[in-house]
């Protein structure tokens, strides 16, 4: 699923929150049994990279995401809170419609796909240059494949600053799925995207939604 990678960035499994539509941002609900089992079938297709090493969110749905990888790899994960969802500031625990009745404009402007500060929250840009920031130490000193263990947001805009793009870019890419992940490539300096939102399917027994639906929320 994933033929050529240096760098694979890779979204928690699903949260109760992620099922409900709330926004989670940096607040932390644990994932769900779903959840549980996405990342457990997803790490069993990463394990087959096979990694060099493991970086990962400090969020518990990040690092628990993470830790059926370092089961199946024996690998350590490095945890590292660069790598955190963006900063929802007042929008955290509320669902679409509730931001959409309270803070309207700033609502709308991000449905627009403009890099706004959600009320007392982080932008898009800020999110790219600190996840960046992380990837990049990393990257410098950890084995190859680099496995990073992330959010939906902080994952696209990660995306988006390792191909040169800014985050207004983001409405061009799917939002990423529960458990799925993008893989990159380093070529004579520069970053080329070799798969995007892929990841293994659920199974037919597996309760809830297919987790391949892009979730509305961060």
């Amino acid at each position: 699923m994933t033929d050529a990678a240096d760098l694979v960035v890779w979204r928690h499994g699903r949260t109760e929150w992620n099922e409900t539509g709330r926004f989670q941002g940096q607040l932390d609900p644990p994932l769900d049994p779903v959840g549980h089992g996405q990342a457990r079938a997803a790490a069993a297709a990463l394990a087959q990279l096979p990694p060099g090493a493991i970086i990962s969110s400090d969020l518990d749905r990040a690092a628990t995401t993470a830790s059926y990888l370092a089961e199946l790899t024996g690998l350590a994960v490095v945890p590292d809170p660069r790598l955190r969802e963006i900063d929802v500031g007042a929008w955290g625990g509320l669902t679409r419609p509730a931001v959409e009745a309270r803070y309207p404009d700033t609502f709308h402007a991000w449905l627009r796909g403009e890099d706004v500060h959600r009320e007392g929250g982080e932008s898009l840009s800020e999110v790219a240059t600190r996840a960046r920031a992380a990837v990049d130490q990393h990257l410098a000193a950890l084995p190859r494949p680099l496995v990073v263990v992330t959010h939906g947001g902080t994952a696209r805009a990660l995306v988006l600053s390792l191909l040169g793009l800014p985050v207004t870019a983001s409405q061009a890419f799917a939002a990423m799925g529960n458990a799925r992940w993008a893989a990159l490539e380093e070529r004579r300096g520069a970053w080329r995207l070799t798969a995007y939102n892929v990841g293994r399917e659920r199974d037919a027994s597996e309760p809830g939604r297919d987790d391949a639906t892009p979730e509305p929320v961060l």
